[in-house]
């Protein structure tokens, strides 16, 4: 589903910067490298790399990249409608719903991916390295698993419909 980014009021938040060198004749050239989330807290949630000579630069490259991928995550009650696992490279996360009033139980990369999602109580754990652009990864791949209970409901009665 695609959906206008200036339609939604989107807020972003920096995750990681990391200072990368390229070695070279006259010895190393410095540019920056910069992991931003953006979503409105409402279901809508983006991922962007970007990478550039200064830090502003980077984190507005990410923030673009971030809102040409947003994707819609189903909530329910302020938290996720069922247990998943998010795997991505090395990395692996496990997102709980919790019940009202828990909070946020989560690392900083996952808790910036939730938070931005619109998720108020889910309990998470982070099983791996800690690299931040998997753990980020990881836990859009277990969002993106997420179903919603109407859309679950609708696709078994269609199936009860045409078998019987």
């Amino acid at each position: 589903m695609r959906v206008n980014p200036d339609e939604l009021s989107l807020k972003d938040k920096v995750v990681f910067i990391n200072r990368v060198a390229k070695v070279v004749k006259g010895g190393k050239r410095f540019n920056f490298c910069a992991l931003v989330v953006v979503g409105d807290g409402q279901g809508w949630v983006g991922v962007g790399k970007g990478k550039a000579a200064e830090v502003p630069m980077a984190i507005s490259k990410a923030v673009e990249q971030a809102k040409k991928h947003l994707v819609r995550i189903p909530l329910k009650d302020q938290t996720i409608p069922h247990v998943v696992h998010g795997w991505f490279g090395g990395e692996h996360v496990l997102l709980k719903p919790a019940s009202a009033g828990t909070g946020i139980i989560a690392g900083g990369a996952v808790r910036a991916v939730v938070e931005l999602a619109g998720a108020h109580n889910i309990i998470a754990k982070t099983l791996g390295r800690g690299n931040p652009f998997n753990t980020v990864r990881a836990t859009l791949d277990g969002l993106l698993q997420l179903r919603d209970p109407a859309e679950v409901t609708r696709i078994r009665r269609g199936a009860l419909d045409r078998a019987g």
